[in-house]
């Protein structure tokens, strides 16, 4: 196929540019409100039967829409892939984000942690609104409209409930998440077809996801779904104060999620990740030593640690898990519950996973997200090679590069009626 077959067949005299969004979650409907209400069709499709799944799920128990730190503080959660993607999210900052869904009647507030959440919790309110604010300016959706490629005369082809239906595009933006949740929508499906045009593609990746342990069973039946809280993780130089959750294949939740990354790279590199626990945080070593040095009278070992550590229940578990402590004396115990180890043996899988780590590298990408090897496609959101951990970074950095793309070709479109 040409460097040229890509284009839409030419369209009837008069007729105005069409713009062709596939993906109905935040990136695909924030490319669409840019050119919204132009003199432009602006049509989305989407495999699944409604719109914005995924991120309705996200917001089943509080939406965290973004963070309120300093931007330079910001982009740094983004890692490697800060420099692509600072102008986009330079162009809609946190605080622009939070007007923005102010003006769909969904106002916010700033949680302890920093990130920002909506007042109402549910994403529900926001997408209805939002839908009919895009519906009120003649955005046009197709659900249920797989996404199979290009045709040979290069017009787009989705597979539908009524067969197979052919689309031309002046503009395309691919909008359609990673591969985490797959039963939502997003399920790599398009990484085939980009890899047969050319486009380089770094494979799909869990992040922001759980890993397995090799628990005792003792632990997997006990202690699955138990919270572990407070307690400090510390692996290779970096602790953090968080919780965790025991699941009955192992680990999961925000202190893990924050770390999955690197987790995940070094089980990738040396086949485990040894992380440390510290499952007294408020206490220091020579506190804990004094109190475990008190006298334990006629109460149990397990009782006497309750009654001067509070180490009970999954704490006590994991205590004792991977270490013997058979006659350890009372400086010795401190410094095991002080430095618990759990060994991670693998991510849990991609389709368990928040987000996705990997996707279209970013040279492939001009500065507004187009591929340089596919004329008048664009791709934006969680399908390019970035990751972030949770707080709001995600939705934050899909919203942006969303509106990014959709500005340049509403740009390019409105100047030259067409794309080169």
């Amino acid at each position: 196929m040409s460097s040229t077959s890509l284009h839409s067949r030419a369209r009837p005299d008069g007729a105005p540019p069409r713009v062709v969004i596939i993906g109905g979650g935040p990136a695909g409907l924030m490319a669409a409100e840019q050119c919204a209400g132009a003199a432009v069709e602006v049509h989305v499709y989407d495999s699944m039967p409604s719109f914005g799944r995924k991120f309705l799920l996200a917001g089943k128990s509080g939406l965290n829409l973004t963070h309120s730190e300093e931007e330079a503080h910001f982009l740094t959660r983004f890692g490697d892939a800060a420099p692509h993607l600072a102008p986009a999210l330079a162009g809609f900052t946190p605080a622009m984000l939070r007007d923005w869904a102010g003006a769909l009647g969904s106002d916010t507030f700033i949680g302890s942690s920093g990130r920002v959440f909506l007042r109402s919790w549910k994403a529900s309110p926001l997408l209805r609104a939002w839908l009919q604010r895009l519906a009120a300016q003649n955005v046009r959706f197709h659900p249920r409209h797989r996404w199979l490629g290009w045709a040979e005369d290069g017009r787009l082809q989705f597979e539908t409930p009524h067969g197979v239906r052919h689309v031309e595009a002046d503009a395309t933006i691919l909008a359609l998440g990673g591969a985490s949740w797959p039963r939502l929508g997003s399920d790599g499906s398009w990484v085939a077809l980009l890899k047969s045009r050319g486009v380089a593609i770094t494979p799909l990746r869990p992040a922001n996801c759980g890993f397995d342990i090799d628990w005792s069973p003792h632990v997997a039946t006990r202690f699955a779904g138990a919270p572990v809280k407070p307690v400090t993780l510390h692996f290779r130089g970096e602790a953090l104060r968080g919780e965790f959750v025991v699941t009955r294949h192992g680990v999961e939740g925000s202190a893990i999620y924050a770390l999955s990354a690197r987790l995940r790279d070094a089980i990738e590199q040396d086949g485990k990740a040894n992380l440390m626990l510290d499952l007294a945080p408020d206490r220091s070593l020579e506190r804990l030593t004094a109190d475990l040095e008190k006298p334990r009278g006629k109460h149990s070992r397990a009782s006497h640690l309750r009654k001067t550590t509070g180490i009970e229940g999954v704490k006590a578990a994991l205590l004792r898990e991977q270490q013997d402590l058979t006659g350890l004396a009372p400086a010795a115990l401190a410094k095991a519950i002080k430095a618990t180890p759990l060994t991670l043996t693998a991510a849990r899988p991609l389709e368990e996973a928040i987000s996705t780590a990997g996707g279209i590298a970013l040279n492939e990408l001009d500065a507004d997200f187009k591929l340089t090897r596919l004329p008048g496609v664009y791709a934006v959101g969680e399908m390019l090679d970035w990751e972030a951990p949770t707080g709001g970074y995600l939705l934050t950095a899909c919203l942006a590069t969303g509106r990014a793309a959709g500005r340049a070709v509403l740009s390019c479109l409105t100047k030259n009626s067409g794309l080169s």
